[in-house]
């Protein structure tokens, strides 16, 4: 996840730096040039340049949020943690008997549902108790693990306020340092540049804030929704082994072709006579 998230950052601050700094370095060589100054405030200067140095790493984390938000989009869906072609293929091996092949094709599924049912299948042979009690332990760990995910968008939304706070003081101390060195309030422009880091870098601590939280809070509420689909599903395919569930003479355990070695709970259901 990590390595993707660097990639997509990479790849969206190459993007920007093409739509933006290379046409504003243009602009400039070009007003040097004709020796005349654009009668207008380009945007990028003025919310980027006179930023400072804070406004450029509030940047670059609001580019980060960007990455995170399409990591999450792409792996945090119904697609990737409850499939339901592997749901079907799943509860298709299991009712034909077929447990040996159902374990490894749950194994090799990649998606939260898959590595579920596989714990609960591996600890077939302890009971069923055992199967549910390591669904819910699965589920649990799988949760969290995307939960840490998303705490990353967390993070970035609280402390971006934070340094859009300290550019504020920056700027207003650079102007009360250029008050006292001069011994006089200066002009306009030395003004205007002070006060501009204060706000632009307020600004951009509230842009990178406001959207980082908001998604923050979707993609929890899509993996509590999620989670608790995939638990369904996952209960679902193994209530087949349930005491009580079975009425076809089923001895209590599944035979995975090794001497000795079973891989469903013992008394799950009514043995023949």
């Amino acid at each position: 996840m990590l390595l993707r998230v660097v990639y997509l950052t990479c790849f969206l601050i190459l993007i920007g730096c093409m739509i933006f700094v290379v046409p504003a370095w243009g602009q400039g060589q070009e007003g040097t040039v004709q020796g005349a100054a654009a009668p207008d405030i380009r945007y990028f200067d003025f919310f980027v340049v006179k930023g400072g140095t804070i406004a450029f790493v509030l940047i670059v984390l609001s580019v980060v949020t960007i990455a995170l938000t399409i990591e999450h989009a792409l792996s945090i869906r119904r697609a990737t943690i409850v499939p339901g072609e592997a749901a079907r293929r799943t509860q298709e091996l299991i009712e034909k008997k077929e447990y040996l092949e159902a374990i490894k094709f749950t194994a090799d599924d990649p998606s939260m549902l898959g590595y579920v049912v596989n714990a609960g299948l591996l600890e077939a042979s302890n009971g069923f108790a055992a199967m549910d009690r390591a669904l819910e332990e699965t589920l649990d760990e799988r949760s969290a693990r995307l939960f840490r995910k998303t705490e990353y968008l967390h993070i970035i939304g609280n402390v971006s306020p934070m340094i859009g706070l300290l550019g504020t003081v920056t700027g207003m101390i650079l102007l009360f340092a250029e008050i006292h060195a001069n011994d006089a309030f200066p002009g306009a422009s030395v003004v205007a540049d002070r006060i501009a880091v204060a706000l632009i870098t307020t600004f951009w601590g509230l842009a990178v804030a406001i959207p980082a939280l908001s998604i923050f809070a979707v993609f929890r509420n899509r993996i509590d929704v999620l989670t608790a689909e995939c638990a369904l599903a996952a209960e679902h395919l193994l209530s087949v082994f349930k005491p009580g569930n079975r009425s076809d003479g089923w001895t209590g355990t599944v035979e995975t072709g090794e001497p000795g070695v079973s891989t469903a709970p013992e008394q799950a259901g009514p043995k023949s006579e």
